[in-house]
């Protein structure tokens, strides 16, 4: 079955609810503070009306200027990676429509997400404030990769956007013993690690395999001109 606006709010928990059996607890997700988020967020609140009744498929949905929300598995297993409890205060790079920013709230975490694209922010704004999550939730347009140090130190930090590397200035904002969740690799295929700090060194974890958008084009141009490429200059917002 299918989301549409005319259905009912008992149409819509119960695709929450077959969303979370199948796609997710029968993938082996068993954190419970996790699975019981993905329950309670309204998945289709996030996403634009001409996808709406895609909204609890098993795949990405796009969201306007290149961007996606993601598939519900990896955001339940990227939620679950960065250990989630209540209070912890949680730094997301790459807003998007608001979705993980979202279940990160629904788990109790405080979350202040960085997103470079103003329009995508304010969809956001509009779709945390319909589902009831954004007085847990600041939002900042800017580029995410500079982190937001005002705010520093986080307990978590996760990065929806792949990344050829971790944006130094994120690794600075992490507190003693905090944990990062992020996709790294090419822009074809990353990997997502999991970060752990012990004794001021960071600890890696490899997870599985999965594709993301870019963090930032200006990462994608400054690659191409390391080996050898043209490009012109772009300031990010």
């Amino acid at each position: 079955m299918k989301w549409r606006r005319s259905r009912g709010p008992d149409d819509a928990v119960r695709l929450r609810q077959e969303m979370v059996e199948q796609q997710i607890r029968r993938r082996g997700l068993r954190d419970e503070l996790v699975l019981k988020a993905m329950l309670a967020v309204p998945r289709h609140l996030f996403v634009p009306a001409e996808w709406i009744g895609e909204a609890y498929g098993d795949h990405a949905l796009p969201i306007g200027h290149g961007q996606t929300i993601s598939q519900p598995y990896i955001v339940a297993l990227m939620t679950s990676l960065l250990e989630p409890a209540p209070g912890v205060r949680v730094l997301e790079i790459g807003t998007g429509s608001g979705y993980q920013a979202a279940v990160l709230a629904a788990c109790g975490a405080r979350v202040w997400s960085i997103e470079r694209i103003p329009e995508l922010t304010e969809f956001a704004r509009r779709n945390l404030a319909a589902a009831g999550y954004l007085e847990r939730v600041r939002l900042r347009v800017a580029d995410g990769s500079k982190g937001w140090p005002q705010e520093a130190p986080f307990d978590r930090v996760i990065l929806t956007a792949g990344a050829p590397d971790l944006p130094e200035a994120v690794v600075d904002q992490l507190a003693a013993g905090g944990l990062i969740v992020a996709p790294l690799g090419s822009y074809g295929l990353q990997t997502i690690y999991r970060y752990r700090e012990t004794a001021g060194r960071l600890e890696r974890e490899a997870i599985e395999g999965a594709r993301f958008v870019p963090l930032i084009e200006s990462e994608v141009r400054s690659s191409a001109k390391e080996q050898g490429g043209k490009e012109e200059e772009r300031k990010e917002p």
